[in-house]
Order: C-alpha cells, then structure tokens, then sequence
C-alpha cells in the first residue's frame, strides 16, 4: 500500500456518520489485516451487508423484448378493443396512456429504495443463523462481527440507521466483507436476481446467486453460504482413537471415484496416503459433513483387500465385495 493510499484509506475511517461504501470497508480490512495477522479458522465478516440495485429487467424486457412493430400492433390492438367496446379514438388512446402511466408509477414506488437491502441483508443473516441451529455444528466456521458496544446498536436502531462506525482496531478480527447486488428479474413476476459476494482480506472472493421470491433467493444464498463455509476442507485433521487423522482428499479432488478398490489403493499410496478403515470411515461420517468429516450418504465406499463399504447393505455386514454393489459408484477418499 503506498503512502496516498494509505491516507486516503484511513480518511475513511476518520469521518463519523458519512455512509460506508465497499470500498472504505475494504480498505479497513486490508489495514486490519497488517496489524494482526489471521489465525483463525472461522470467518468473521463486517456486520452489514451493501447491496447495489442493477438494472430492472422486468422493465428492460418491456421496452426491449419486442420490436417496435410488434410493439406497435399490440397498442392498435388495444385502442380498437376499446373503440370495439364503443370508446372514441382519441379516448381510447387516453385510457391506454393513463393505464400505463398507473402500471409505471406502482412499479416506481416498488423499486425505491425504501428497504429491500435491509430486508434481504436479514434474511441472509437469520436464514443462516436457522441453519446453524439447525445443524448445530461443533464449530461454528462463519459469522459477523458487531464491532459497536450494545448501547451505540441500540441508539443506531432507534435512529433507523445500519451499523456504520468503522473501528480499524476492532476490524483487526474481521476476515473480509459480504456484498451484493439485486435486480427485479425478467419475468415481470415478483422474482429477483440475487447475487451475494464474499470478498477476503487476502483478495479470495467467493460468489452467490440466486433466483426466485426475495424470501426464497436470500433462504438460497444463505444456504449456500453455509455449505461453502462449513464444509469439510480438506485437508482436514481430525482425531480418532486418541491420535490426529488427516484426510488428505483424492487426487484432483476431495472425494473421488474408482473403477475398482485396487485403483483407489492405487491413487492413495499415489499421495502417500492409504484408505480409510471400515472404523474410520463409520467415525468419519458420525462427525459428518460439517465437523470435519464425511458422510457416508448412500455412497459405496472402496476399502483396501478388494472390498466396499456399503451403508445401505448392513446384514449381515456393510463390508462386501464389489459384485454385491454392482452398478454403483465406488467413492473414495485417503487418509493418512
């Protein structure tokens, strides 16, 4: 960061009540960033999420979807249904105007900025929260930081206003921020266009969409927050029976296919790794998806000495030989 930058960025967090943009929240971060580095697993984000309108498609689709003749033979159309139902011309021709100028001002009044970046921002924020109640994973890996004290939140509601004090001393804990965008989508029919982005102190950013009712798009990115963040990563090291496990993934990906147990054998000593035993696997998959392990699912599951673990097939024994899984996909991960 050169010296102007760096002024221009702390000028930011010297001006109390201006709103905070993106990029000032950024610039906190990647300060925050060099006074204590990041330890933590866990992702902290700032507490407030900016939305940016985009275009109105459903309005753009009404100018554009159709050409001008087109658009010109539906509103013949109409004055002579009108002139049919004993309107003169020049009256029909009124009564289309104002309809239409009705139809553009409701949508006008549903377009302003009256809310739907704080709605959408707390549904993505109690959906997310729901999920973790939910699953109630040992470790919680995401969530947003309330850098003011309760008192100053609590005159920030009151005032109607979004949590904007930036603190660089306190924004030493966050990871990076959460914005987004949203258009009024195409169909003309209550959906939007969501997009949400996770943007990191160390320049990773990741990206969400969704389509649907408001409601039903922030559920979605929320949901999909919450398996980009807590899912397993591999590697991943866990302890079973007293000593550290870590689950080193496939080549090429974290869980991988094999046309047979001795190829999956293969692919691990590959990695100087092995297959998981028939134990780890079963205790892998009671710490699940979410707590470092892997769930077993309905998968077949490839085991060293040319056999499969398979879930579904538990009597006399869930350890068969492939033929028994015939047709089925075998998974593998390794250990080591």
């Amino acid at each position: 960061m050169n010296l102007s930058q760096s002024r221009t960025d702390w000028a930011c967090l010297a001006l109390p009540g201006r709103r905070i943009g993106v990029r000032c929240v950024m610039a906190a971060v990647s300060m925050a960033a060099m006074l204590i580095p990041a330890a933590a697993s866990a992702l902290t984000l700032w507490p407030t999420i900016e939305f940016i309108r985009g275009q109105d498609l459903c309005q753009y689709q009404d100018a554009y979807g159709r050409g001008r003749s087109a658009q010109r033979k539906e509103l013949v159309s109409q004055v002579s249904q009108l002139m049919a139902m004993g309107a003169e011309t020049q009256d029909a021709v009124q009564a289309i105007i104002v309809i239409d100028q009705l139809i553009d001002q409701q949508r006008l009044l549903a377009r302003m900025d009256t809310g739907m970046d704080v709605t959408l921002e707390s549904v993505i924020k109690s959906s997310l929260d729901q999920i973790y109640r939910e699953v109630q994973p040992k470790e919680k890996k995401l969530g947003f930081f309330n850098p003011t004290t309760l008192i100053e939140l609590l005159n920030e509601l009151k005032e109607q206003h979004r949590q904007q004090q930036v603190d660089a001393k306190q924004l030493a804990r966050l990871s990076g921020i959460a914005w987004g965008t949203y258009a009024y989508g195409p169909s003309c029919s209550n959906d939007i266009l969501l997009t949400l982005h996770v943007t990191l102190h160390g320049g990773q950013t990741y990206n969400f969409s969704a389509k649907g009712e408001p409601e039903w798009a922030a559920n979605a990115i929320a949901s999909k927050l919450f398996q980009q963040f807590q899912a397993t990563r591999f590697p991943s090291v866990v302890h079973v029976n007293g000593r550290s496990l870590t689950l080193v993934g496939a080549p090429g990906s974290p869980i991988s296919h094999a046309p047979s147990p001795a190829l999956a054998e293969k692919a691990c000593a590959s990695m100087k790794a092995r297959l998981p035993s028939l134990e780890e696997y079963e205790l892998l998959a009671m710490l699940g998806d979410w707590n470092g392990g892997v769930s077993l699912n309905h998968d077949v599951w490839t085991l060293s000495g040319g056999k499969v673990l398979a879930p579904n097939l538990r009597n006399p024994s869930p350890v068969r030989h492939p033929d028994e899984a015939r047709g089925e996909d075998l998974h593998f991960y390794c250990v080591r």
